[in-house]
């Protein structure tokens, strides 16, 4: 036990070192490119998203969770912008005519992802491409009122994406590359546009939070009409939380899983130990009780209730006689004088007991009734005879 108590102290001191390690290591840059919301991560949105009240004054940002379809056809969507920043944008033919009508009514919709997939690209003539052979090419717009002298530059390759083919007869450029490539696109249905952006990292933290990084994204929005909502998409990019469960903070947070881990790997061993050196528990066994005891305790209380004095007289008598042929080899058919002599010289008792043993003996077969003295005094006689001739218990 004071080993176990020693491994536990030992086991406990190297956990309380390991977590408080973590716990001041630096956390590693993640650089995956998620586009949330609510990530802080250098490729996620969390500045745009919290700058967009600075973007349009008074404006209420209203998250949707829902398909386009549904978004579009509830009845619940009243005028405003909707803005989808997403690694694919995906529309179906009904989710596109859908939003369409939306825009059609005088809404703006803004569409920012690497890939457009479904009916809005086959209805568009969407295809996209990535400048490899020349990185990080400048940007800048169309139009002269916004366009800088010197290109806006980007690093890591984030600007390096442009609409390789789009529809040429209904789109606007609004942006190109320094190689005239189209990366900013609007299409004008009824009285409302539709912008799609080919540049989604450039919305990102990483871009935002360099120095003059906000002011070509701030740029970008322009275009959008100033309006009272502001809709941002979390369908496109699976931004809805699946997970609700309290084991999510241990489970996004490294540190707290890998010590959860530790936590029930812990518990395992102890456990499997205590099982180990615990001593099973000895069941408590009940003596077997004296049943001749309590058999002749019963049986004498029967014949003793009953004061049948010769039926014990004649049993004492029988069981006398079976002793004296099995131990002694005595005929005990007639107690004569010559069974007299036999009995003494095998035996070895006193003549004077002998005698009056085997008279009372001879007395008692004779009698149909017996006194209490009768039957304590046969019975004295035969203890008696035991003593003497050292026979009691054969």
């Amino acid at each position: 036990m004071k080993d176990f108590k020693v491994y536990i102290s030992v086991g406990s001191v190297l956990l309380l070192i390991y977590l408080v390690a973590q716990f001041n290591r630096p956390n590693p840059v993640n650089w995956a490119t998620t586009l949330s919301y609510n990530d802080k991560i250098p490729y996620g949105t969390y500045v745009f998203y919290n700058r967009l009240k600075d973007l349009f004054p008074g404006a209420q940002v209203k998250n949707i969770s829902k398909s386009p379809y549904d978004v579009f056809t509830n009845g619940n969507l009243t005028g405003g912008s909707y803005i989808v920043i997403a690694q694919n944008a995906t529309f179906s033919k009904i989710d596109f005519k859908e939003m369409v009508k939306y825009i059609s009514a005088g809404n703006s919709v803004f569409i920012s992802a690497f890939n457009f997939d479904g009916y809005i690209s086959d209805s568009l003539k969407l295809e996209t491409g990535v400048e490899y052979d020349k990185k990080n090419p400048g940007l800048n717009f169309t139009n002269p009122q916004l366009k800088k002298a010197a290109d806006y530059k980007f690093d890591n390759n984030i600007s390096s994406q442009y609409f390789s083919k789009f529809d040429t007869a209904r789109a606007t450029s609004i942006s190109q590359n320094q190689y005239g490539q189209s990366n900013y696109l609007r299409f004008k249905f009824g009285e409302g546009n539709l912008f799609l952006f080919a540049n989604p990292q450039i919305l990102t933290n990483y871009s935002l939070l360099k120095p003059g990084g906000g002011e070509y994204p701030a740029k970008v929005l322009s275009y959008l009409p100033v309006t009272d909502n502001i809709y941002w998409d979390l369908y496109q990019n699976h931004d809805v939380s699946a997970d609700q469960s309290p084991m999510r903070v241990f489970f996004n947070n490294p540190g707290l899983q890998w010590a959860y881990y530790l936590s029930l790997a812990s518990l395992l061993l102890f456990v499997i130990y205590g099982i180990k050196r615990r001593q099973r528990i000895i069941p408590v066994i009940e003596p077997l009780k004296n049943a001749t005891v309590e058999f002749v305790s019963v049986v004498g209380k029967v014949y003793y209730e009953q004061r049948d004095n010769s039926n014990i007289a004649a049993k004492k008598i029988v069981y006398f006689s079976e002793h004296l042929r099995n131990v002694f080899g005595l005929k005990t058919g007639n107690y004569n004088n010559d069974f007299l002599v036999s009995f003494i010289n095998k035996t070895g008792i006193d003549e004077s007991l002998a005698r009056d043993l085997v008279s009372h003996i001879n007395y008692m077969s004779q009698q149909s009734r017996v006194s209490d003295h009768e039957l304590i005094v046969l019975n004295q006689l035969i203890e008696k005879f035991y003593i003497q001739s050292g026979s009691y218990g054969k």
